[in-house]
């Protein structure tokens, strides 16, 4: 196990606990960034400096860096808004987004503990359940920065038609975020709802401070203003040109590491009162990093003391969140861990900066997305009818079992035999697993156990997504990073189908549609990919039975 040298660093509200292998490296590194301006010319908006093949994209991406200033005059109209809304009785609020319009209001208001219903699925049980409960006490937030995000516009089909139903004026109850000039922003003008527009020169992973992020935590009642006051008292050290600027020292630690052949990273919540930050973190840097064979793999785990964190592997940075010192009793196998104990919104800008920073280091661009759309074109293509159906290699009692490639060898005819054969592919020094839940994200819950029993049994870092939300995320790693992946997914069919208003598919076709689509674009690229399908959601339990 590698020896680590131990760094405190402290400011105005935060406390960072740094260790690294060789500390002369690291510190080389960050005395580089000082030398070449980094943390200012982020400030700036400086789009040079990932490169001339990035200049374009990071040149209408980088209006984030002083939303901690910008982002207040939103707060008076969003607090208007909050106090109407309650006057009338309207207390539950419902967010339909994917990616970064649903990971950061989702993390603020679990850290606030007021109520968010966050509908970021195609699971027609999922959706309905969210159709179903208190209806006349609701309010929808329409989410997307496109406005053609297909998941939202059919949870604002349903949603209308459910308001409809019972006599209730879709205009009185619906509020749009999205950007200027997007397909929903005329929809909405047309139909009459209420319309927040947001910045469009901030990617939707970085748009936690933005309307997207604060529109929907403001009407379920979070702080936002104190949310950005604490964004803004760490903006200052992370504006500065200094070896001890605490933006500069994580992103040179992950790029560092990177460098060194560490590229995951372990987060685990340390006490801290926002244990959701973790899949909001595990979206900016897998989507920001994952490319050209190349970024850093969040590994998000539920406390310092599960499989993957303790023990680590060699090719993993640990890294923790909160007031609870973890990394002083943990050692890292590779040498490299982080502690941040920050508030929340200082987290969010300070992850944001050395997300771009270690972007830099790696050599990619870390705000475009470029494999994100190759799964959504499976998908229209499977529901347009353009794909052919895939075939099943067998059947095991519930569990129909598919496979991509060739890698299932002949003859296979269990699900405990297909799993095992999966995980045979798996590299033992710089591979992963990625469960792939296409489920009812709360009824099903109990199944993202099964992270933790495949890391004891494989020794290696698994990682585990609800579809269709990991697809805004992690999906762009898992096509885009480095080849080291092996995919297992898990679908099944609802308790019961739900039409989409006035389109040609379902809810249940569309999500199967996600998976089927999404697992032909990894085969495409060469990933074994294992899809167990259940035929009924109370046959998981042979599927955790058999992962375990």
């Amino acid at each position: 196990m590698t020896e680590t040298a131990w760094n405190t660093a402290k400011g105005a509200g935060f406390e960072l606990f740094f260790g690294y292998p060789d500390e002369s490296t690291y510190a080389r590194a960050v005395e580089q960034l000082v030398a070449d301006e980094v943390a200012s010319g982020i400030a700036r908006q400086d789009p040079a400096l990932w490169g001339p093949a990035a200049e374009d994209e990071a040149g209408k991406r980088l209006a984030w860096v002083d939303l901690p200033e910008r982002s207040r005059s939103l707060v008076t109209e969003i607090s208007t808004l909050e106090v109407e809304l309650r006057e009338q009785g309207l207390s539950r609020i419902v967010l339909c987004g994917m990616g970064g319009s649903s990971l950061a209001p989702e993390v603020i208001c679990a850290a606030a503990g007021v109520e968010l219903v966050v509908l970021d699925s195609s699971d027609p049980d999922f959706v309905r359940s969210a159709l179903e409960d208190r209806l006349a006490d609701t309010v929808v937030v329409v989410s997307s920065k496109s406005g053609g995000t297909v998941e939202t516009d059919s949870q604002r089909r349903a949603f209308e038609k459910a308001f409809r139903d019972v006599g209730i004026d879709p205009a009185e109850r619906i509020v749009v975020v999205t950007d200027p000039g997007s397909p929903l922003a005329g929809l909405a003008e047309e139909a009459g709802y209420r319309v927040f527009l947001a910045d469009p020169d901030v990617g939707g992973r970085y748009s936690a401070l933005t309307a997207f992020g604060l529109v929907p935590s403001g009407l379920a009642g979070a702080d936002v203003s104190d949310l950005l006051e604490k964004a803004d008292r760490m903006r200052t050290a992370l504006e500065a040109d200094s070896v001890d600027n605490p933006g500069l020292r994580l992103g040179a630690l992950l790029g560092v590491a990177n460098a060194a052949g560490v590229d995951k990273l372990v987060l685990a919540d340390a006490g801290s009162s926002y244990a959701g930050l973790g899949d909001w973190a595990e979206q900016l840097i897998a989507e920001s990093t994952g490319k050209e064979d190349k970024g850093i793999l969040p590994v998000v785990v539920d406390s310092f003391e599960a499989p993957n964190f303790s023990p680590s592997t060699p090719d993993e940075v640990l890294g923790t969140y909160g007031p609870e010192p973890a990394l002083e009793s943990v050692r890292p196998a590779s040498g490299f861990g982080v502690s941040v104990d920050a508030p929340l919104g200082a987290q969010l800008l300070l992850w944001e900066y050395a997300t771009a920073v270690a972007g830099r280091m790696i050599g990619i661009n870390p705000f475009d997305q470029p494999d994100v759309e190759s799964a959504k074109a499976a998908a229209r293509e499977m529901l347009d009818g353009g794909a052919s159906e895939p075939v099943p290699v067998f059947e095991d009692g519930p569990v129909t079992v598919y496979a991509s490639g060739s890698w299932l060898p002949e003859g296979t005819d269990s699900v405990e035999a297909a799993v095992s054969a999966l995980l045979d592919q798996l590299d033992p020094g710089h591979g992963y697993v990625a469960v792939q839940a296409y489920l009812d994200r709360h009824r099903d819950a109990a199944l993202a156990s099964v992270r933790d029993a495949l890391a004891t049994r494989t020794g290696r870092p698994v990682t585990f997504g609800w579809g269709p939300r990991f697809l805004h995320s992690t999906g762009q790693y898992h096509k885009g990073g480095p080849p080291t992946g092996v995919y297992l997914q898990v679908t099944g069919q609802p308790e019961a189908d739900l039409a989409v208003p006035d389109r040609p598919f379902t809810f249940h076709e569309f999500l199967t549609a996600q998976a089927v689509g999404d697992g032909q674009v990894l085969a495409d690229q060469g990933r074994p990919v294992l899809r167990l399908h259940v035929s009924s959601p109370a046959d998981l339990a042979d599927v955790q039975k058999a992962l375990a």
